[in-house]
Order: structure tokens, then sequence, then C-alpha cells
């Protein structure tokens, strides 16, 4: 009996570096993501746009490609911090890609992809706003807001049914914007000043 117990003794240590070694580093990973994570969404509250994109972007190099929840949550705080950043056709069509895939995962989380379909929504706003002042056609910047249009019915209607009052007031101002920006003349529209988030 006591050999045995010497046995599994001396096996402790090497069952220690086994999994500091091994599993052990995943989660030291992790717990440097966690980290990064929390710092990227201080930076980004407090509206340091530089540090926030640059640390989601380390964030989504570090986290495991099986960890799909994590990574479409940074994504979608990244494409608002490149908004704030004025790099508003990289988020749109990062927000594009995230709806599309968040629409087409039945495990996706819901309040997640409604945040997305706000975000793409606004995206859509600001680039329309933008794509009307420098004079593009017509026929380039109208399927933009109609799309945004659409969105933003969509997210008051779903909060509408899910009793979020506060939610579907926002929404349904931000839809009629969005129509009220189709249909406004542009001399009415460049004495406007550019919308903020």
């Amino acid at each position: 009996m006591r050999p045995y117990v010497i046995g599994i003794w001396l096996l402790l240590p090497v069952a220690g570096a086994a999994y500091h070694f091994g599993p052990g580093q995943e989660r030291m990973v992790m717990d440097d993501v966690t980290k990064m994570l929390a710092t990227a969404d201080q930076a980004a509250q407090e509206e340091i746009w530089d540090e926030a994109l640059e640390l989601y972007n380390k964030v989504l190099g570090m986290l495991p490609a099986e960890d799909l929840a994590t990574a479409r949550q940074v994504r979608l705080q990244r494409a608002k911090v490149q908004m704030m950043m004025s790099q508003l056709p990289q988020a749109h069509d990062d927000l594009e890609l995230l709806v599309s895939e968040l629409k087409s995962d039945s495990d996706a989380d819901p309040e997640v992809l409604s945040e997305a379909r706000e975000a793409l929504a606004n995206a859509k706003f600001y680039l329309t706003w933008l794509m009307r002042l420098e004079g593009v056609p017509r026929d380039t910047w109208e399927p933009e807001i109609e799309s945004a249009r659409e969105l933003y019915r969509f997210l008051a209607e779903a909060s509408n049914k899910q009793g979020d009052v506060e939610s579907a007031e926002r929404h349904q101002e931000s839809l009629e914007a969005a129509i009220r920006l189709a249909r406004m003349e542009l001399k009415e529209l460049q004495g406007l000043p550019l919308p903020s988030q």
C-alpha cells in the first residue's frame, strides 16, 4: 500500500505539469482574452476609439474558432467603434456579414442579432446621408436607405411584440428619420449638421 501512495505522490507534479502545458495554456489565453475584452469595453465607454479598436482586433485574433458567440459579440462592438472612427464602409460590410451569419444560425443569441440589426440600420442611414452629400445618384443610395427603413420597422415591430416600449419608440423615431432622409431635398440636407451616434 505504501509504495502505491508514494507512486501517486510522485506523479502529482507530472500531472500538474501536464495540465499546465496542456489545457492550462488554453485557460491562460482565455483569462488574457477576458481581461483584454474588459479593457476594450472600458476604452469604448470612455470614447478612446483607437485603443478599443486595437484591443477588439487582438481579442478576435486570440479567440478559439469554436467560441462563435463571443467572436460575434466582439465583431459587433468593433463595428460600432469603427463607425465612431469614420470607418463607416468597413463597419457596414462587417455588420452585413454578421447579420447574415446570425440570421442563418438557429443557435445565435437573439439579443445579439437584434443589436447587430440596429447597428446595421444605423450604418446604412449614415452611409446614405454621406452618399447624398457627395452627390451619389439616387439609384445607388436609395437601396441603402430602404434597407435601413425596413430594419428599423422590423425592430420597432419586434420591440412592440416584446412589450419593450422604450426600444419600440427609439426604433420608430429612427424609422421616421430614415423616411425623412429619403424624401429630403439635397439643399435642405446640406443645411443640416451631420447626424451623430
